[in-house]
């Protein structure tokens, strides 16, 4: 049973990382070489293709659209979803379960049955066309989950340990920022990674709200760039490569963090 788990799985892995792997390669190889043998491996790893796409698709531009609003955007969700859950996980007041409902209907609800309404707000506020018509809905869209996620890992902490600084006459906002915060640390980290990747990939908010192409970012400036540079396969796959390998990195680096956030909030 154990040797066929180990084979689905590498199964699965191959189907998700295969496809990775040649678009890399293939951004290494012309249109020629590409359509005489699209499986072969590159004959030499010239960059030159990469930074041609970086310069003339100015990827650099959407990218630091995008890191600017995925960043701020995460820690708008880290803050506001932390706070949040550790009234929901340590307070008992009048309403709690009302506003927890509230935060389930974040998760069930779709972006589509809100989005004319929040797409009038905005028109409204003069917020289209600017980073914040993404940063506010991003940020939206991400506390939900991040505060369910966060709560049960609170709850899985010992209760003594916030009686305890209470009785030392600690307040509740020292109680969050001495001894919650640093304790939320890997469940912190699994929400950073998680809405950052959500932040990043997301393309129809950008697309709606977005049409300075200044503003834009990698999702929709993909789409200028492919649109342009369609036949140019070997610029595409750069293009790509440039795009996805970064948000990768960033999840095998933290990829600790992510499982012990995971797995802690399951263990009292």
């Amino acid at each position: 049973m154990r040797r066929l788990s180990t084979v689905l799985l590498a199964v699965v892995s191959a189907a998700f990382f295969l496809p990775l792997l040649w678009m890399v390669a293939s951004s290494f190889k012309s249109n020629a070489q590409i359509f005489a043998d699209p499986f072969a491996l590159p004959e030499a790893l010239d960059f030159g293709r990469w930074a041609q796409a970086w310069e003339v698709g100015g990827i650099g531009g959407y990218a630091l659209n995008s890191v600017i609003v995925t960043s701020v955007s995460v820690l708008l969700i880290l803050a506001l979803s932390s706070a949040a859950a550790f009234a929901f996980s340590r307070f008992d007041f009048r309403g709690r379960g009302l506003f927890m409902g509230l935060l389930a209907l974040g998760l069930l609800l779709p972006l589509q049955s809100y989005f004319i309404a929040q797409s009038t707000m905005f028109t409204e506020l003069a917020l289209s066309d600017t980073r914040w018509a993404l940063i506010i809905p991003y940020t939206a869209m991400g506390l939900p989950l991040a505060t369910y996620l966060i709560k049960v890992y609170l709850d899985a902490l010992p209760r003594e340990l916030f009686e305890a600084a209470h009785i030392d006459g600690a307040s509740d906002l020292r109680v969050y920022l001495l001894i919650a915060l640093p304790l939320l640390r890997p469940g912190l980290a699994t929400v950073a990674v998680f809405s950052a990747l959500s932040c990043w990939n997301e393309f129809l908010l950008a697309l709606l709200y977005i049409q300075d192409d200044a503003l834009k970012t990698i999702p929709t400036g993909l789409l200028a760039f492919s649109s342009r540079y369609v036949t140019d396969y070997g610029l595409l796959f750069s293009a790509l490569s440039i795009i996805t390998l970064p948000m990768i990195a960033v999840y095998v680096v933290f990829n600790r963090q992510v499982v012990s956030g995971i797995t802690a909030g399951s263990l009292k």
